[in-house]
């Protein structure tokens, strides 16, 4: 009898875990923490903004796609003002070309970077590879979507946010 319950106390310890979620990159995963400095030099942790609908934002003022989307990015930001934050990481190494194509084009959102570029321990952290690069998370800091861009982003937060109608 010890052994029968035994075992299943193991099993149900295995079974548990393997549902446990998982800090990583993939949809369903916790992000990755950063916590990098904003422009003025304090440190913005990610976690801190918990509870609202994230959006991750790797990009570059060198990056010509990363640019041309950020008028796309400022109409969404503005449709859902205070339901969604955006987190924008530069992987810019020069902070007047950061802080330029900040002000050039008005971005009101949290912007971080610790000017290290590939180097960054959220570049790593993130696997970035190339930029843009976005993560949609969730008010618990669970991805939803990844790399989604246009149109399927902006349908994606809608149908986030927009209550589901019975």
């Amino acid at each position: 009898m010890k052994k029968t319950l035994l075992i299943l106390g193991f099993l149900c310890c295995v079974i548990t875990s393997s549902k446990a979620q998982v800090v990583g990159l993939e949809v369903g995963d916790i992000a990755p923490e950063i916590d990098l400095p904003d422009t003025k030099g304090n440190n913005v942790a990610l976690t801190s903004l918990r509870g609202d609908l994230v959006l991750i934002d790797f990009w570059a003022s060198w990056c010509g796609p990363c640019i041309k989307e950020q008028p796309e990015l400022l109409k969404l930001y503005n449709t859902y003002s205070g339901k969604l934050s955006i987190y924008s990481v530069s992987m810019d190494t020069k902070k007047p070309l950061w802080l330029g194509a900040i002000a050039k084009q008005k971005l009101p959102w949290i912007q971080v970077s610790d000017l290290k570029y590939w180097k960054s321990p959220a570049a790593v952290d993130y696997m970035l590879q190339s930029v843009p690069l976005n993560f949609l998370i969730d008010k618990n800091g669970i991805i939803l979507a990844k790399n989604i861009h246009g149109n399927a982003l902006n349908e994606m937060v809608k149908s986030v946010l927009t209550p589901q109608q019975n």
